[in-house]
């Protein structure tokens, strides 16, 4: 399950795509899939294994075009091992809120990113992480947890400090907020109550099925209680202009969740 939509991402074969803090790796497996040229990098060597299996697998089955590369690289967000320019797309999804020199980081995904390039970033919306950090303190202040709640216009603000220019947003994951409230209220770790229980079987039948009531209800809810928020930019060209808008600030888009926002 997306949290970024690859149409205001506009990855086009070919292209090099860095995902930064890849995790389970589900953005870079969709950008190698699309014939896109895939470096995914996270400090995790294990994820890092499983991901680059899981890469060689899908080239193996012909689940991504011949010519398409990738490659796992373990690092930190703060200070990559790449040249300035390196990427033509960069995600960066449900990354920033676990980082302590954030701005580092951004900063770090500006110099990586070319030109022209886009990236789009995704962190906790400011009203659901509030509601999870209000009933658990459980559901935060864990090992490698979260460190922060982003409102929108903090992130915008600090992605623009880092050399970029914004140039749209959506929020996405709106079914996904209620289940987390339900998860804080009755113990993270509870998986076995009934209510979170009867909960994620919805929430994996509706990611199989994606039945059109449930898509409609998200796309209703997702603008007041989306799990997430996606802000795109771009680095601006030599002589100051940059790629066409990514997105339309205020409009709503797809979906997913890494760690402690994902079902």
């Amino acid at each position: 399950m997306l949290t970024v939509d690859y149409s205001r991402l506009r990855l086009g074969r070919g292209d090099r795509i860095l995902d930064v803090g890849c995790g389970a790796g589900r953005h870079a497996f969709e950008a190698y899939r699309r014939g896109a040229d895939v470096v995914a990098f996270d400090l995790d060597h294990k994820e890092l294994r499983d991901v680059a299996g899981i890469c060689g697998a899908m080239r193996a089955e012909g689940q991504a075009p011949p010519a398409t590369a990738s490659a796992a690289v373990s690092g930190d967000a703060r200070a990559m091992p790449f040249a300035d320019g390196s990427f033509d797309r960069v995600i960066a999804a449900e990354v920033f809120e676990h980082v302590l020199d954030d701005q580092q980081a951004m900063n770090e995904v500006a110099r990586v990113l070319r030109p022209g390039g886009i990236a789009a970033v995704t962190v906790p919306a400011w009203l659901p992480e509030r509601i999870c950090w209000g009933l658990s303190r459980e559901y935060h202040e864990v090992p490698g947890g979260h460190v922060r709640i982003y409102t929108r216009l903090e992130l915008e603000a600090k992605l623009r400090r880092a050399g970029l220019t914004v140039t749209g947003h959506h929020h996405a994951h709106g079914l996904h907020a209620p289940y987390w409230w339900l998860k804080c209220a009755v113990g993270v770790g509870n998986d076995d109550h009934p209510l979170a229980r009867a909960y994620h079987r919805m929430l994996v039948w509706d990611i199989m099925r994606r039945p059109a009531a449930t898509r409609l209800a998200e796309r209703a809810l997702n603008p007041l209680i989306g799990k997430s928020v996606i802000v795109y930019a771009t680095r601006q060209r030599p002589n100051g202009a940059c790629s066409a808008p990514a997105a339309t600030a205020g409009a709503e888009g797809a979906a997913g969740q890494k760690t402690h926002a994902a079902a």
